[in-house]
This record gives structure tokens, C-alpha cells and sequence, in this order.
């Protein structure tokens, strides 16, 4: 199964690249929840105070960063894979989330999360200038 979402946010690719790989942008873009992003392929990251955490496996600024990401409560050494693509449209950048490899059973609370902690937020942080 994949989670696919897509939205075009009143950014450009740099500027949404630039939310996803810095902590203290993620945390001000997502309600202030506390965020501790390394900068560089393979560095670890963690978001929301903790309960999501993983590693970058690419980054190409502006344009993609892949991560292996996890819940904390997911089972040892249990990864996902999610990718984020960024490419310019018209004045923006259509935001594109895919994920895979999660445990089915997390299917609607994963993909209803991305709308609501990644999709929702990004809209309004980026449409507030």
C-alpha cells in the first residue's frame, strides 16, 4: 500500500525544501512542536517532541529529500519510506507526498496524519508569508 497526497503551497521548492531539512523552520511551519533535523544525507531527525524519527537517504535541494521514518512505537528496527518531491508550478510548488513500506494496519491514521500535521499546516505557513 502507498499514501499518495499532493498540494501546491505559496513557496518556492527551496522554500519548502528548506522547512523540511531545518528544525527550528519544521517546528515554526507545524505549531511550534519541537523538531531536531540534520542537515546532510544519513543524518537522523526527530519531529513533533519525538514520536517521529529516521533518517535522510537523499537530499537534492529544492526538488526531493527521501527519509526512512518511523513511529516510535512501531516494532525495532520497523522503517518506512517516505518521499517528497517538490517542483515549481505557476508561482508555487506542487508538494508531493508518497509513502511506503508502513505496517497496513496504520494505513488511514498515516495518511489522514500527512493532511493534518504535513499538507494543513505547510498551506497556511507558507500562505501567511
Amino acid at each position: 500500500m502507498t499514501i499518495h497526497h499532493e498540494a501546491v503551497l505559496a513557496a518556492t521548492p527551496q522554500q519548502v525544501y528548506e522547512v523540511l531539512t531545518t528544525g527550528a523552520t519544521f517546528a515554526k511551519a507545524t505549531g511550534d512542536r519541537p523538531a531536531t533535523i540534520g542537515s546532510a544525507e544519513g543524518a537522523a531527525f526527530e519531529l513533533f517532541g519525538g514520536p517521529i524519527h529516521g533518517r535522510h537517504i537523499e537530499l537534492v535541494p529544492g526538488e526531493r529529500v527521501v527519509q526512512a521514518w518511523r513511529v516510535k512505537v512501531w516494532d525495532p528496527g520497523v522503517f518506512s519510506i517516505v518521499r517528497f518531491t517538490l517542483r515549481a508550478e505557476g508561482k508555487g510548488t506542487r508538494f508531493t507526498i508518497d509513502h511506503d513500506a508502513y505496517p497496513a494496519a496504520q494505513h488511514d491514521h498515516l495518511s489522514g496524519g500527512w493532511l493534518a500535521n504535513y499538507i494543513e499546516p505547510f498551506t497556511a505557513y507558507f500562505a501567511a508569508g
